[in-house]
């Protein structure tokens, strides 16, 4: 059985499996579950009706993730909203925020003091960095990086898959640079670097790499400034 500090705080109706390992004044609403491997530290608080440490499952058109980890790891003063589903294998570093309806995939890093807004997709395999912002339906892809600082817009769309899978491809997401801005509904193609210091408008479709310290828009989107 998983050893609960009394200082935790628990909802009605939540379910806790074995090896979980939970830190003092953590508060879990209700209905949540908490499965087996999940690692939360202190003074995390965690909404209603979440799912934390849940296992990837694939089919034979699905790749397996690049790496086995079972472990979820949730650092000290995290807040988790309600309706949030996490996968094992992802580690979130302290003082992140993670908003309702929020899901995040395996094999995920999140920076400390990052936000990840509500009903906002982290695809597996991906790198998120210290400071970070993820606003409201953003879609990060599978394997995507983005360093440290950088604003995503809402309902910004990322993909990894260049040839749609009608062929054999390595799967690559964006790579997004420090201090990176992207306004809302913008799109960003598959592989495409964008440099330090950017801001892509809102709209705007990125299909090749951006230079550092430059305003792009447009469909494509091109260099204004």
């Amino acid at each position: 059985m998983s050893d609960i500090p009394e200082s935790v705080q628990l909802g009605n109706h939540v379910v806790i499996e074995e090896n979980v390992t939970i830190g003092e004044n953590v508060v879990i609403g209700h209905h949540t579950t908490i499965l087996a491997g999940t690692r939360i530290g202190d003074n995390v608080t965690i909404g209603c009706s979440c799912v934390l440490g849940v296992k990837p499952a694939v089919n034979k058109r699905m790749r397996k993730s690049s790496k086995i980890n079972t472990q979820l790891i949730i650092d000290s003063e995290v807040k988790i909203g309600h309706l949030v589903s996490i996968y094992a294998g992802t580690n979130i570093e302290n003082n992140v925020f993670i908003g309702d309806h929020a899901s995040i995939r395996e094999n995920v890093s999140i920076g400390k003091e990052s936000v990840v807004g509500r009903a906002a997709i982290v695809e597996l395999n991906t790198i998120i960095g210290k400071s970070c912002t993820i606003q409201t339906q953003a879609y990060v892809t599978g394997d995507t990086t983005l360093e440290d600082d950088v604003f995503i817009g809402p309902c910004v769309s990322m993909s990894n898959d260049k040839y749609m899978g009608a062929k054999q491809y390595s799967l690559k997401g964006p790579y997004l640079k420090t201090g990176v801005k992207v306004g809302n509904n913008a799109s960003l193609l598959p592989g495409i670097v964008i440099g330090s210091n950017t801001v892509i408008g809102a709209g705007a479709v990125v299909t090749k790499n951006m230079d550092d310290d430059i305003v792009a828009a447009g469909v494509p989107a091109k260099k204004l400034t």
